[in-house]
């Protein structure tokens, strides 16, 4: 395995630390503030940043495999782990590069799968950074560790399909900026499990769809702007708004898998790396009983073992990149969830030390540890809650050898949500 990056990826990595310098750091605490009040990056101030990064060509950094089809600088997954790490410092940073969640996992499906018309309507907006977009799948009244219990409907009349279903918990669906939604829903409630269910493309305009309020997790919203509930009465698409076939539902929504968990899990590392520093910064200039917090034996062990995971979570995600890279996410499968469960609980660990180390002040809503313990804490529950993951993971070591084409794992949420 060779985790050495280019010297074009290194200027990358070189010029997005000097804009993230220059701009975006003296307005961090302003924007992020901002943030927790309104619960989308929707500022004027962002959008300037956007166009300006656009225009240097820090741009689509996380579209692995697009090569030259798009505009931008599209590196390798192991490239791309070097800068997503660093965006991964503030969650707002990765939209100023067009990098963001859900519209990149979107963007692949959408690669992967999409039409030349589709491509035209759905995805050339969302590379060229006008808009934004949703994948909508969870649900009230299904568990969703389970997708393949996905109950919207989406019956076919004639040339339309119309849509009847409530979907919640949906990233992004709430922001301003957001044109579109993937759909996941039933277009063959008697086909066989895993065929039941397809994409389709819904505007955030089509009469019959209502959007709810923005959603939050233990005080902490998400800066695309999470939607409680999307409702769906009557809704009539185009049939060719359906991305693939009819019943392709899960092979398209896993398009979204690779860049979903590796992308999540680069940034969680540069929060890993933040808490350290901000840790750090707190065990010395506090005292207690005469002496620094730094001094405490204790202390030190929190500091020193959250600089263990932290290196643990760098290795996974660079070698699972790797893997991607190499033999495509098929192949990686195993290793996706690996790095889903490892990474999503060093996170969190490292999240609980720095609280316990802040006190009062690290449980505050307002600061970047109370917020990194929340975003740690829902880490382990969105993308797939740790105990799927562990299943498939468990379903690899019962079936050693077999091709991962042979699918030995049940359908379920923590293979299709970003």
């Amino acid at each position: 395995m060779d985790f050495r990056h280019s010297e074009r990826t290194s200027n990358v990595h070189e010029l997005v630390q000097g804009f993230t310098s220059e701009h975006l750091l003296p307005i961090n605490r302003e924007i992020s503030s901002a943030i927790r009040a309104d619960g989308v990056v929707d500022f004027a101030e962002v959008a300037e940043l956007r166009a300006r990064a656009r225009s240097l060509g820090l741009w689509n950094f996380a579209l692995a495999g697009a090569g030259d089809t798009v505009a931008g600088a599209p590196l390798s997954n192991v490239d791309y782990a070097l800068v997503a790490e660093y965006l991964g410092r503030s969650l707002w940073w990765s939209q100023v590069f067009n990098c963001q969640w859900p519209d990149v996992p979107n963007m692949a499906a959408l690669l992967a799968w999409g039409n030349d018309d589709q491509k035209s309507a759905w995805l050339q907006p969302l590379l060229d950074g006008d808009c934004h977009s949703a994948f909508a799948m969870t649900e009230p009244e299904h568990g969703s560790s389970d997708a393949t219990g996905v109950a919207t409907r989406i019956r076919r009349d004639g040339d339309t399909y119309v849509i009847d279903g409530e979907k919640w918990y949906i990233s992004g669906a709430a922001h301003p900026k957001c044109r579109f939604y993937m759909l996941l829903g039933v277009t063959d409630p008697d086909a066989p499990r895993g065929q039941q269910h397809s994409v389709v493309m819904v505007p955030r305009d089509s009469d019959g769809l209502s959007v709810g309020p923005r959603s939050s997790y233990l005080g902490f919203t998400e800066p695309m702007g999470p939607a409680h509930s999307l409702r769906f009465d009557g809704v009539r698409v185009p049939v060719e708004n359906r991305i693939g076939g009819e019943g392709d539902g899960f092979r398209v929504a896993q398009a979204r898998l690779a860049p979903a968990r590796l992308h999540h899990c680069m940034r969680a590392v540069g929060q890993g790396e933040l808490l350290i520093e901000l840790m750090m910064a707190r065990a010395h200039e506090r005292q207690t009983f005469g002496r620094s917090l730094s001094e405490r034996d204790t202390v030190q062990g929190w500091i020193a073992q959250s600089r263990v995971d932290v290196e643990q979570m760098r290795l996974l995600v660079q070698r699972t990149a790797w893997l991607v890279d190499e033999q495509g996410a098929q192949a990686a499968f195993r290793d996706l969830a690996v790095l889903k469960v490892g990474v999503s609980q060093a996170y969190h660990r490292i999240a609980e030390r720095a609280v316990q180390l802040f006190g009062a002040m690290g449980g505050h809503e307002t600061g970047p540890v109370g917020e990194a313990f929340a975003w740690s804490r829902a880490f382990r529950i969105a993308d797939g809650p740790d105990e799927v993951h562990l299943r498939s993971i468990f379903s690899r070591e019962e079936k050693p050898g077999e091709p991962l084409s042979g699918s030995p794992y049940v359908p379920g949420a923590d293979r299709f949500k970003a």
